[in-house]
């Protein structure tokens, strides 16, 4: 049984847990964060935030028992929202740092931006880019997605990663990015969203995806009881 609208924010020891936490605070939604599979097992959704290495994301979700608590919300379609290495670890594996395995809640890889990259603005000769890819860029919305309700192609979020997924459905590719190349910027199934960006540093965009994943907590789990503390 879940409580009423809570969203729980996973601590794994990386990631930036607080800044998701208050953004969706911010607009009204109860939150936990915690490392805990027992009481994030209680809550209407979940948020698998995360910035740093793919080998050491899977090596402390498995060292805190939370791989079956994961399991459990992608397998019960369970609002879920995977934010940057929170989307790259649902993939069956990454090349960051060797080949390492990933979830695997969606066949394909996560690889590494090539070399060489360029692109041409509108108008302009095509400049080398840089990577990690960071800062803003557009997105083009490719699916119809409840957490991307009213957002337009073209809207700006803000990025910081060096590596991206290579999705083996193409019909998961919730929005698409470019930066040299084309590449996957979220992904969605069911009641899951994975996104590449940082809605919780993309304003009023952002806020707008956080928003509407957290109005699909509630009609999971029923209204909001009130703000929860961390455990």
């Amino acid at each position: 049984m879940t409580d009423n609208g809570v969203i729980g924010v996973v601590d794994y020891g990386m990631g930036n847990l607080r800044s998701v936490s208050k953004a969706l605070e911010s607009l009204g939604f109860p939150t936990v964060v915690s490392g805990s599979p027992e009481a994030l097992s209680r809550c209407a959704g979940i948020v698998l935030p995360g910035v740093g290495a793919f080998r050491d994301c899977m090596k402390n979700l498995r060292r805190q028992g939370l791989l079956p608590l994961l399991a459990d919300v992608l397998g019960e379609n369970r609002p879920f929202l995977g934010i940057c290495l929170g989307m790259q670890v649902l993939f069956s594996e990454s090349e960051e740092f060797g080949r390492h395995e990933g979830i695997g809640f969606f066949p394909g890889k996560v690889v590494r931006f090539p070399s060489g990259l360029r692109e041409a603005p509108p108008g302009g000769e095509a400049c080398a880019l840089k990577v990690p890819h960071m800062g803003w860029n557009r997105v083009d919305v490719a699916m119809d997605h409840p957490v991307f309700r009213g957002i337009p192609s073209g809207a700006h979020f803000y990025f910081v990663h060096s590596y991206y997924v290579e999705p083996e459905d193409p019909s998961i590719v919730a929005c698409r990015t470019s930066y040299g190349v084309s590449f996957a910027a979220a992904v969605g199934k069911g009641n899951l969203m994975a996104v590449q960006f940082h809605p919780e540093k993309s304003q009023g965009a952002g806020l707008a995806v956080l928003s509407n994943f957290g109005r699909l907590c509630r009609e999971a789990g029923g209204s909001p009881a009130g703000k929860r503390e961390a455990v």
